[in-house]
């Protein structure tokens, strides 16, 4: 099994489309209700698409974090931040082995941008045998 795809509410389509082309994300379907991207460097496979759909209500605060990984986290963040977007949290080392940025999309849901590198699949903890 592969995951390839992510769909996210969206309650104003134009605004979000811009939000997500200036993370880098290429669009390749647009109408009045959703849109579709595909997402960058699929280290060699395939990559990615990443949609949104309009709903009339935004998403409740605690619903689904949509996390992309960039090599370079804090130059991202930097140049996304002089490019007029807003972090809520600025890029921080976790406990976890992450480093993550977060920002509000214009729905509302939460986007971390990350940097996980071998951790992200292999952490010290992985479970034995996995």
């Amino acid at each position: 099994m592969r995951m390839n795809q992510v769909t996210v509410p969206a309650t104003d389509i134009a605004a979000s489309i811009a939000f997500y082309q200036a993370l880098g994300l290429r669009l390749i379907v647009r109408a009045d209700h959703y849109a579709r991207f595909e997402c960058p460097d699929a280290a060699g496979g395939e990559p990615a698409t990443f949609s949104l759909h309009l709903q009339n209500t935004p998403p409740g605060k605690d619903g689904v974090v949509v996390y992309f990984e960039e090599d370079d986290l804090d130059a991202t963040v930097e140049r996304l931040s002089k490019a007029g977007l807003t972090f809520d949290v600025l890029p921080t080392d976790q406990r976890w082995l992450w480093r993550e940025a977060y920002l509000t999309d214009p729905a509302g849901n939460r986007v971390c941008l990350y940097r996980a590198g071998e951790a992200r699949r292999f952490p010290p903890w992985r479970l034995q045998g996995s």
